[in-house]
């Protein structure tokens, strides 16, 4: 329920803050005065897109903001959102700045103009004279009789069955893509897959190549520094070696004398061990380095061949390669048992059309029968909207093709006067049927459904007199199931709200507004005098109001 409307510096209107009631309210004034100012800032904060020149003149940026006390579909969707809701309540704000932009926040936490459109849906329903075209509209026929069958839990099964059944029937439309590029794919792989596992190549195989082909390329290099290091350390002349062994004899024999020289005697020992251990690895390398053509050929070669099985399959390394090739077995088993898998998806595909048959049948059931209250229920709606000889018929069609919402379609069959065949609502009935019908409708789903806050923008168009007051009565009537509110042009419509407000526009020298206030009983009087009379009251006119709002001797 909208409980609170803040607006500023939006179009006419400066500063306006109202407070709004459950039940019936009427909105009225003036034409011009800027009631389709306040649709408009509400269709801001229903995601509407922002446009900068709906700013105040002179202005840097408007704010909209309204207070909703939540309804549990609401709730529902803040919390699957994470977004708080404290209690019960919620307040959308949407700014715009001149530059075009502009930002939306639900409860203070910023939001996507698509978050404001599904929270919005859930909160208000503007209908105006355009929204009457869904009464041709089969999806939103169909919505409605499922409102009023209440079978929500049967439709939630029917569309989880009907998923299923599209993915298995997916699944086995790729199976039998699969299945006929199986004879070439198949033969093209298996090459592919022979030319890698004729390599045999293992993981990381190509470094190791490279290392062992770069030592072969310098052999004689490393022979000749392995030699200088072992003549270095083990030369014919006094060596290294055996120079570090006198010093260290000639420590020993000092350590007794100076006994620094015991520690310093066993790190040069400790440093001989590791240089005769050097020596040793130096002349053992040396004598297994031997250069060998035969062997750099076969390496170059084995590296020419990864390389380029490699560069084939655009991979860098080895190990991708053998991962590709696993892949290519795996798609190759998977081909060869493709028939099988063929086989086990059109047994699931069949177990699932059964299913959703079932399910489906249990949905066109449920939607007969409603069709048939429902047509009543419209039948008797309309009786009281003036229109006695009207018929109507629910229709609930066989569709071609399955779909989430099932295998039916509605139609609605409509004809105003006696003697007239019905057809089809849409090509059939005028401006002010359809919105009768419109009204009629609602006011039965409200009766089924928690609707949220419906907006009548001048519905009652094209309609005066004892019409326009049971129109307004199928308005009160729908008001004790939701918020309605009503912006209207028609004194007896006006007359039967709970709450009336009146949007009116002041002038100056400078600037243009437009305000809006709750009248109290005498203003609610002028104001329906006015809209009967026009800018002169007269005291008929007065009388007339006050009959009209109950309140006459």
């Amino acid at each position: 329920m909208l409980q609170e409307l803040h607006i500023h510096n939006y179009a006419l209107i400066a500063e306006l803050q109202i407070q709004f009631s459950g039940g019936f309210t009427v909105i009225t004034g003036e034409t011009g005065a800027g009631k389709s100012i306040l649709l408009g800032a509400l269709g801001l904060l229903l995601g509407n897109r922002a446009d900068s020149k709906s700013i105040k003149t002179g202005e840097k940026k408007c704010v909209v903001e309204a207070t909703f006390l939540l309804n549990r579909r609401s709730e529902d969707y803040l919390r699957e959102n994470d977004i708080d809701a404290d209690d019960n309540e919620c307040i959308i704000r949407r700014e715009v700045t001149d530059s075009g932009k502009s930002r939306a926040f639900i409860n203070d936490t910023p939001v996507t103009l698509a978050n404001l459109k599904e929270l919005g849906g859930l909160l208000i329903d503007i209908h105006s004279q355009h929204q009457n075209l869904l009464m041709g509209d089969a999806g939103f026929l169909l919505d409605t009789v499922d409102s009023v069958a209440q079978n929500e839990k049967m439709r939630a099964q029917y569309a989880e069955t009907y998923q299923t059944y599209r993915q298995i029937a997916s699944d086995l439309s790729e199976l039998r893509r699969q299945a006929s590029q199986a004879a070439t794919e198949t033969d093209y792989l298996r090459y592919q897959l022979q030319q890698i596992d004729d390599l045999q190549i293992q993981a990381g195989e190509e470094n190791e190549l490279e290392d062992e082909a770069k030592m072969l390329e310098h052999t004689e290099d490393i022979k000749t520094a392995l030699y200088h290091l072992n003549e270095l350390l083990t030369g014919d002349e006094i060596s290294w070696m055996q120079k570090m062994k006198h010093s260290i004899n000639d420590l020993e024999r000092l350590s007794s004398v100076f006994a620094p020289a015991a520690e310093m005697a066993e790190r040069l020992n400790s440093a001989r061990i590791e240089l005769a251990d050097i020596s040793d690895e130096a002349e053992n390398q040396m004598e297994r380095m031997d250069f060998d053509p035969n062997r750099l050929q076969y390496i170059q070669e084995r590296l020419d061949k990864i390389y380029t099985i490699l560069k084939r399959h655009n991979v860098g390394t080895t190990e991708e390669i053998i991962r590709q090739a696993e892949e290519m077995r795996q798609r190759l088993n998977n081909m060869e048992n493709v028939d099988f898998l063929i086989a086990e998806a059109e047994k699931k595909l069949k177990d699932a059309e059964q299913r959703l048959t079932t399910d489906a049948q249990l949905l066109t059931k449920s939607r007969e029968k409603t069709a048939k209250t429902l047509s009543a229920q419209l039948q008797s709606r309309m009786n009281d909207l003036g229109m006695p000889k009207a018929k109507i018929e629910v229709c609930i069609n066989e569709s071609p093709q399955p779909d989430i919402t099932g295998k039916d379609t509605v139609s609605l069959l409509f004809s105003a006067n006696k003697n007239v065949p019905m057809r089809d609502v849409s090509e059939i009935a005028s401006g002010g049927e359809t919105a009768r019908l419109m009204l009629a409708l609602k006011t039965i789903i409200s009766q089924y459904k928690a609707l949220p806050t419906v907006i009548f923008d001048e519905i009652d168009t094209g309609v005066s007199g004892t019409m326009a007051e049971k129109m307004a009565l199928s308005m009160k009537d729908m008001s004790e199931s939701c918020q309605v509110i009503c912006i209207t042009h028609l004194p007896q419509i006006a007359a039967c709200g709970d709450n009336h407000l009146k949007v009116y526009k002041t002038e100056d020298e400078t600037s243009v507004s437009t305000h809006i206030t709750l009248l109290n009983q005498e203003e609610r009087i002028n104001e329906i005098a006015n809209m009967l009379s026009g800018s002169v009251i007269t005291k008929a006119a007065t009388d007339n109001a006050k009959e009209l709002l109950g309140l006459s001797q």
